[in-house]
């Protein structure tokens, strides 16, 4: 297809309010937003919070913090910010990430493009002109041509349905919304339902200060010690000294950590030489384990269970009742098989007087009371009861802003059985709808996955740009073949039933592969050939705004 080349902002730009609407001022929608800010893109940013951040703005809650080494997690452009900023700790807190997060925006004054309490409820693509219309809960609407959904993997939190929840007469809140000022829990009876990353971080955040805490699990996980310590200021300047280095070893490893990948398989070594390994692992920083154990133990299901049985001798050596241990310990999945959170005094605690263990597989919860909640077993009482119940994970956020695309098929409909995406970007019949850290494209440590989507985005944008184009969509043909790579590079590795990376944590949802898992440098390597090919498999057209596709 030829066509004339327009300047920078396209004829039927003019006609929208914005060339491109960002929704979500988390990590990856503020880079996105970085980056249209560098090519004088007009935009708008559509954040659902207050402030920016993101993750690290919802998630309040004590103890919350990254897994993934703060100076890896940060961004790496522009140079300045590298240059300014100290990190306190290896892993960094909240407060800290959200700080962090407002001097990015403060110092290139991104805030002024950015419209807060607008979280986006229908967005519809019109034919006429190409054009997108979005609708925020705050009553404004948004045309643009381009609508860039950054809104996140973790960013829509799951509460399970319990009979008689409106009747509990105490307060109850979710970690992924945690209020802003805090929560009382000093001297309260605590009811935490859920055991994932955020319960893991919160039990020993708060058993010491609660008058009692029942902790509702319902399927353990394999946690391994996050092992955080502060950062001095010399090794700051050794870290900032190495940044070049740094972000090299991170766009050569699968999962963009800082753990370089494992080579040697399991039973290479000797039972001594493992023990050894993994002890090493144990008293080691962050997702070490999950990237340098041994290269098969998510392939081999013998060397998956000698790590997850050293793992579950650690577990009984900490945790002193014998029955406490025992439930505490996973045996539906081995190690790896969910993505592990990382504990800081998690195990130590269930040795406190105040804590008590409910295995809701045996007590499964019957329903809330005024009071508190009743389970098979009995019913307790409670100040206090929070979720930590998790996300529906890399496509809730997406189904849920009441996106519609062509002839009006709404997304959630569209993904009903899975999703189908094209580089994990795009999806066909919904044009110039493109995606930021979503499914088939994320993995990882999410800044590392989500930057190579974002600069794809925004080269994909401005060659339709820059060749006149407003249109762009991908064929259905490649979505075919990348929705089928995708799944072909799940079956390799072994994933529980109940992992939120397949959508096991939410009923009804369908159970599909969600992340990449071939790893960040192959997604790289898969989008520049794409690029280095004129875009091959997407659609260019240039819409006037009086006209309609045919």
């Amino acid at each position: 297809m030829t066509a004339s080349v327009h300047s920078s902002e396209t004829e039927n730009a003019k006609s929208a309010d914005y060339e491109v609407l960002i929704v979500g001022a988390g990590v990856t929608g503020l880079y996105q937003l970085h980056r249209a800010r560098e090519h004088r893109w007009s935009v708008r940013l559509l954040e659902a919070g207050s402030g920016v951040g993101g993750t690290w703005y919802w998630n309040r809650y004590p103890a919350a913090r990254t897994d993934s080494e703060a100076y890896t997690y940060g961004y790496f452009t522009p140079k300045e910010l590298l240059a300014e900023w100290n990190w306190t700790e290896h892993f960094a807190s909240q407060p800290e990430l959200e700080a962090y997060f407002n001097k990015f925006v403060n110092d290139y004054d991104l805030r002024r493009d950015i419209e807060f309490d607008a979280r986006v409820v229908s967005a519809v693509y019109s034919e006429v002109g190409s054009l997108w219309t979005v609708t925020t809960s705050n009553g404004k609407k948004f045309t643009a041509t381009y609508l860039i959904a950054a809104s996140g993997v973790l960013s829509v939190p799951f509460y399970p349905s319990f009979p008689g929840t409106d009747t509990f007469r105490g307060l109850t809140c979710h970690t992924a919304t945690w209020p802003r000022d805090g929560v009382d829990l000093a001297g309260k009876r605590v009811a935490l339902i859920g055991t994932g990353s955020s319960g893991v971080q919160l039990v020993p955040a708060i058993i010491d200060e609660v008058q009692s805490l029942t902790v509702y699990q319902r399927t353990p996980n394999w946690a391994m010690p996050l092992n955080n310590c502060a950062l001095s200021a010399a090794e700051q300047e050794e870290i900032r000294s190495g940044y070049p280095a740094l972000y090299e070893r991170l766009q050569r490893t699968s999962g963009g950590f800082l753990h370089e990948d494992a080579t040697k398989n399991a039973f290479d070594d000797t039972v001594e030489a493992r023990r050894a390994h993994y002890e090493d692992l144990w008293n080691g920083r962050g997702m070490r384990a999950m990237f340098s154990t041994y290269a098969d133990v998510l392939t081999n299901p013998a060397a998956n269970a000698d790590f997850s049985e050293f793992l579950a001798q650690k577990i009984r050596s900490i945790v002193k009742d014998p029955e406490t241990a025992d439930k505490l310990i996973p045996k539906d999945h081995g190690f790896g098989m969910k993505r592990p959170p990382l504990e800081t005094g998690y195990y130590e605690a269930y040795n406190k007087p105040n804590i008590e263990l409910v295995d809701l597989r045996e007590n499964p919860i019957l329903r809330f009371t005024t009071t508190g909640i009743e389970s098979a077993d009995t019913t307790r009482e409670f100040d206090v009861i929070i979720y930590a119940t998790g996300f529906d994970a890399f496509t809730g956020a997406l189904t849920r802003m009441g996106i519609r695309g062509l002839n009006g098929v709404s997304l959630e409909k569209y993904w009903a059985e899975g999703p189908f995406t094209y580089l994990g970007v795009a999806v066909p019949g919904f044009p110039n709808l493109l995606i930021d850290s979503g499914p088939h494209g994320t993995f990882g440590n999410i800044p590392r996955s989500a930057e190579v989507q974002v600069d794809f985005v925004t080269g994909l944008v401005n060659h339709a740009r820059s060749n006149g184009f407003n249109l762009i969509d991908a064929a259905e043909a490649a979505a075919e073949d990348w929705t089928a790579h995708v799944y072909e590079g799940a079956q390799h590795f072994a994933q529980s039933a109940g992992s939120w990376y397949v959508g096991g944590n939410i009923p009804g949802k369908a159970k599909k592969f969600l992340p990449y898992s071939w790893g960040i440098p192959i997604y790289r390597e898969k989008l520049n050939e794409v690029a280095n090919n004129g875009y091959r498999g997407f659609r260019f057209a240039h819409v006037a705004a009086e006209a309609a596709v045919s």
